[in-house]
């Protein structure tokens, strides 16, 4: 049974790209093509707008918080090209860092894993990929870039969820190709893994919570629209599963923090929830128009 426990009235003026809670689930971060990232209290049921972050010069399509150890700290990224790092100080919010070295729109941007430090990952439509890592022996943010990450373009960006096993993300793009980048030991960037099996642009990643250290998980959607399981046992090569092919485009896929469901969301307005049962074998186990409390 999905139902909805409340809406919120943002105020922006133009199409909202999204909404994130942060670790505590008492803050909500919203932004829009109207260029304005909100800051929203929430407690009780009820939101209250705490700040509104201005300094993006077009549509501001993700927001993303980081890990509560480092305090309170947003990135959000734009269609001006640029990736803004805000942090709030003694109740007021202020850019910490601005990031300008894309040639196009920056459409994603993922916090690492809290254990490997305060790195940010960005997804350009330059077809580039951007490390931002903040160091604390000179408190300044290096960054790495990776070109030609994806022919023209860079959609989405993913963390994996065991630092143990190194860093490392997934990324999505227009080249219709799911990727895997690693760290290496002189701390440069590189493809690991090159997983094909989309037939149009990928749309968004998502690398599961880790389940086990001889397990690992991505989903993937895309324009195709299929959602598509990517499953590696013991460091094994990548095997794709389609997880079902809908109706419309598939434009997110998002784990639960068990990391055995996946919600699933797209142009047909409706987000379903799909889980794996013990044969392997993935059903749905909700499907909810969007905007509307449903059972499932």
């Amino acid at each position: 049974m999905v139902t909805v426990q409340s809406t919120v009235d943002t105020g922006h003026e133009d199409m909202i790209h999204d909404a994130q809670m942060d670790f505590y689930g008492t803050r909500l971060a919203t932004c829009s093509s109207d260029r304005i990232v909100k800051i929203f209290d929430v407690k009780d049921g009820t939101q209250s707008l705490a700040a509104e972050l201005r300094g993006h010069e077009g549509p501001v399509w993700q927001v993303a918080w980081a890990h509560p150890r480092f305090g309170n700290i947003l990135a959000s990224c734009s269609y001006d090209r640029r990736v803004i790092i805000w942090q709030e100080g003694n109740g007021q919010w202020s850019k910490i860092y601005e990031y300008t070295n894309h040639d196009s729109s920056v459409n994603s941007v993922a916090w690492a894993p809290h254990e490997l430090g305060l790195i940010l990952v960005c997804g350009s439509s330059d077809g580039a990929i951007s490390v931002l890592t903040y160091t604390h022996a000179n408190y300044s943010w290096e960054a790495e870039k990776i070109n030609n990450a994806h022919t023209i373009g860079c959609n989405s960006v993913s963390w994996a969820q065991a630092p143990s096993q190194g860093k490392r993300f997934v990324s999505g793009g227009c080249d219709s190709l799911v990727k895997i980048w690693r760290q290496g030991d002189d701390g440069h960037w590189s493809e690991e893994g090159k997983l094909e099996a989309h037939s149009d642009w990928v749309r968004d990643t998502a690398w599961a919570p880790s389940l086990g250290p001889n397990k690992q998980v991505i989903a993937s959607c895309s324009q195709d629209r299929r959602v598509i399981i990517w499953t590696s046992k013991d460091g094994g090569a990548w095997i794709p599963k389609v997880l079902h092919t809908f109706e419309d485009v598939v434009w997110h896929v998002s784990w639960s923090v068990s990391g055995n469901i996946l919600a699933v969301s797209g142009g047909d307005n409706k987000v379903s929830l799909w889980k794996e049962t013990l044969n392997e074998e993935w059903v749905c186990i909700s499907d909810v128009q969007k905007g509307a409390g449903a059972q499932g």
